[in-house]
């Protein structure tokens, strides 16, 4: 009785023996298939980051593409801004050397106008003589300096020297700043021509510009008829009247009529 009951258990040992070792390949494949299910993964997921790696290098090797593009074309530029610098500067070296001799043998006798013109304002009537030389001698310093091309101080000259000529011509009423009596004032004053300039000080008082010994003095005139007679003149270029006869007096230093 004792080997009848041996022999079942030795034959379902054998029966689990058998089971097991003939499960074991199919455990094993299946761990296969899930290994490389996990390796194909894994080689897409790097397949995927090699090209995104790619795609950068494109896109990098692009902007390197259009930087170099860029800065050829930015030397282009700047080689052509330094061809057209160097010509102005040519240019200007050329014209500053003509202007040069131009000032050199122009200049000379302009200073020799403006002093000519100088010297004719001051011996002429005592009109606004300051002003008019100022201006003279600013031109002269404009000339120095090299702020104005001989050329158009040449121009500027010839437009006073019309101015002088007009003055000469013109009856006109106008303010300046004078002595009279030992008092510096601002009075009404009427240039007539070149011939004589008369005066309205901002009291009353009428007079005429009087050359003497010691050069040019404002004198009051004293009679009553030359009071009158310099105040129809006033009051004349007042009105505008350009055209007509008046009788002037022509005053001595020592502030009598004649």
């Amino acid at each position: 009785m004792g080997r009848t009951s041996r022999t079942p258990r030795i034959a379902a040992s054998l029966l689990l023996a058998g089971l097991t070792a003939s499960s074991l390949p199919a455990l094993a494949q299946q761990a296969l298939s899930e290994r490389l299910i996990t390796l194909r993964g894994e080689v897409e997921q790097l397949n995927s980051e090699l090209e995104l790696l790619r795609e950068e290098q494109r896109t990098v090797l692009a902007g390197l593409n259009a930087q170099r593009a860029e800065l050829s074309a930015s030397v282009d530029r700047q080689q052509l801004l330094a061809r057209d610098a160097e010509a102005k500067r040519d240019a200007a070296l050329e014209e500053s050397t003509a202007r040069g001799a131009e000032a050199g043998s122009l200049s000379p006798a302009l200073f020799s106008a403006i002093d000519q013109l100088i010297n004719q304002i001051r011996g002429g009537l005592p009109f606004k003589i300051e002003e008019r030389v100022a201006a003279l001698e600013a031109l002269r310093g404009q000339i120095n300096n090299g702020s104005m091309p001989p050329a158009r101080a040449a121009n500027r000259l010839w437009a006073f020297y019309e101015d002088e000529l007009r003055l000469t011509r013109e009856t006109g009423l106008h303010n300046q700043t004078m002595e009279v009596g030992g008092e510096r004032v601002l009075a009404e004053v009427v240039k007539v021509g070149s011939m004589a300039l008369y005066f309205r000080t901002p009291d009353g008082r009428f007079g005429q510009a009087v050359r003497g010994g010691n050069g040019w003095q404002f004198v009051v005139a004293e009679p009553a008829d030359a009071q009158r007679q310099i105040a129809d003149l006033f009051e004349a270029q007042r009105k505008q009247i350009k055209q007509g006869l008046f009788t002037l007096p022509q005053l001595a230093v020592a502030g009598g009529g004649r």
